[in-house]
């Protein structure tokens, strides 16, 4: 945590949805605290404008750019339990922002949120667990935490359902390259030679 008569070497603002301001900063403030304490910097919230300002000191001493996409991941309806995996450094955040596919059509929005979304939350749920991401439907953005190679493909299967594509085809898609992913580690930790394993992702690609 940031002192307050330090030089803060950092300092960037980000908005948080109004009704997102309390799952930010906990009960009693101990959510906001435990993220100051683990990222080194101070987190001063507006909860009536939704406006998070995270500073630091240094880059030494704390990771005030972690605590930025922290907020990000919360203001966009992430649980901190789920946004506390970008604690990782190789875990990724991305935001695809719904409107690039909707455009300004209120229907087409909640049409497309409901596709990705699914029946009782049912294709969100298999998107999930196909590319072992965490991913949020909120207002008019989807948002995603996962590792780099897996984010790329949740965030393309996300992207194929908001064009129209039909769920079979997305998810067949993600089943291809999970089990092409899977392959692939066994080639790493296995006896089998690389003719084999080569001739088996063409099948899976084929």
């Amino acid at each position: 945590m940031v002192g307050g008569n330090h030089k803060v070497s950092f300092e960037q603002i980000v908005k948080v949805p109004l009704d997102r301001v309390g799952v930010l900063i906990g009960k009693g403030g101990s959510t906001m605290k435990s993220f100051e304490e683990k990222l080194g910097v101070e987190i001063v919230i507006d909860s009536k404008e939704g406006s998070v300002t995270v500073r630091a000191a240094s880059f030494d001493s704390g990771d005030p750019l972690t605590a930025v996409r922290v907020v990000e991941a919360i203001g966009r309806g992430f649980s901190p339990h789920r946004a506390r995996k970008l604690f990782d450094e190789d875990t990724a955040f991305e935001v695809i922002d719904l409107r690039d596919f909707a455009g300004k059509s209120d229907k087409a929005m909640e049409r497309i949120r409901g596709r990705i979304i699914g029946l009782n939350g049912k294709s969100r749920r298999v998107i999930e667990e196909l590319t072992e991401c965490y991913i949020s439907v909120y207002g008019r953005t989807v948002s995603i935490i996962g590792g780099v190679s897996d984010i790329q493909l949740a965030s393309e299967a996300v992207r194929m359902l908001a064009s129209g594509s039909p769920h079979k085809t997305v998810f067949n898609v993600l089943q291809k390259a999970r089990s092409k992913r899977k392959l692939e580690r066994i080639f790493i930790w296995e006896e089998d030679s690389p003719e084999k394993i080569a001739a088996d992702l063409k099948k899976l690609e084929g």
